[in-house]
């Protein structure tokens, strides 16, 4: 059965991922959604290994390589898998389309992700000034709060792709000062990333895995 496992798993596509970053974990979700299955590598920050360095071009996570093809941005894995499975329809939103989706998943991959970093990692900038940052963080969380109050998930009734695209990101601003983020007033968005953090799909990509060397039993994902 081992070396069953083994073959098969050569086959399959190759994720780098690792754990908490929220990259991968809009990465993973997608693949979970999809019903593809890679072969998960889990990668250690601060001690890269050599086969990932060699494969990714910007030596950062996620990174899937299937065949030879390398995908090296996480956004462009999400529409990999569901491009090849998408059961759940995450690419067709009942408001909008993908254009709507992939705009709105932008403001959060440019201003607000800029602005978080600048307020979860404020002593990597001294230049910047935490509470500005965490202002500007803030008016893209108002606008996801507004877009909210009117249907359960940014385009609509049903998650979509930007729904999970964006959540993992909200949930490391959030987790940056959690105390200042329960204590304002945009009930829609904590309800949302609530429902989030405690459902079963994340859950299910959130696991503990080693960290991958090579020669290790491949780890099948999901």
């Amino acid at each position: 059965m081992g070396h069953s496992t083994r073959m098969n798993a050569t086959l399959m596509p190759i994720l780098y991922s690792f754990r908490r970053c929220p990259y991968a974990i809009r990465a993973r979700l997608s693949i979970a959604a999809s019903g593809e299955q890679v072969e998960l590598r889990e990668i250690v920050l601060r001690d890269k290994a050599p086969e990932f360095l060699e494969t990714s071009p910007s030596a950062t996570v996620p990174c899937l390589k299937t065949g030879e093809t390398v995908i090296d941005e996480s956004l462009d894995i999400m529409l990999w898998a569901l491009d090849r499975s998408d059961p759940e329809n995450w690419l067709e939103p009942e408001k909008g389309d993908l254009d709507a989706m992939l705009e709105l998943i932008g403001v959060c991959d440019g201003p607000f992700k800029s602005h978080l970093d600048r307020y979860k990692y404020d002593t990597r900038y001294p230049d910047t000034d935490r509470e500005t940052e965490q202002a500007g963080a803030a008016e893209f969380l108002w606008h996801l709060d507004s877009r909210l109050a009117a249907t359960p998930w940014l385009f609509g009734g049903k998650a979509s792709l930007a729904d999970f695209a964006i959540l993992p990101f909200v949930r490391q601003f959030a987790n940056s000062d959690r105390s200042w983020f329960d204590s304002q007033e945009w009930t829609s968005l904590k309800a949302w990333l609530e429902a989030f953090e405690v459902s079963p799909r994340f859950q299910s990509v959130m696991p503990k895995w080693n960290r991958w060397q090579a020669g290790d039993t491949p780890v099948v994902f999901p």
